[in-house]
């Protein structure tokens, strides 16, 4: 490994969900606007991936007031504070990109089909609480 290498990992963030391409994503992204700092979601389908390691970035599309908008996120950026994976899609492409020429219903995706496990439950009920005594 190189010395580029190892600088590189050291960029990289610990906890990074899984996306995938067809998942519908929740970005919070922090905006600096002058002094002030706000947290901005977005929220979209993945139509792209590219890159590897700390060079990771996704393209998320969606549609706001009839006009479509696609934003590129680096993956490990210390403005992306969190990302949610909403649903995932059913897609057989790594590409969506016909999805730019799709509106309305044509542009949807089918949503995947998740495991169901059959286990055990594994949380409990909360129970009521117990009435105190009061002593007088």
């Amino acid at each position: 490994m190189n010395r580029l290498e190892r600088l590189e990992r050291g960029l990289l963030k610990a906890s990074v969900p899984e996306i995938k391409i067809g998942a519908t994503v929740r970005v919070h992204v922090k905006i600096i606007e002058g002094e002030k700092e706000r947290i901005q979601v977005y929220e979209g389908v993945v139509i792209r991936k590219k890159g590897t390691r700390n060079r990771e970035t996704f393209t998320v599309r969606k549609v706001s007031y009839g006009v479509g908008v696609e934003r590129v996120f680096p993956i490990h950026s210390p403005y992306i504070t969190q990302i949610d994976v909403v649903r995932e899609g059913k897609v057989n492409r790594a590409k969506l990109y016909y999805l730019r020429e799709r509106t309305g219903q044509a542009a949807r995706i089918r949503e995947k089909d998740r495991a169901v496990t059959s286990g055990p439950k594994t949380s409990s009920p909360v129970e009521a609480p117990q009435p105190v005594k009061v002593e007088s």
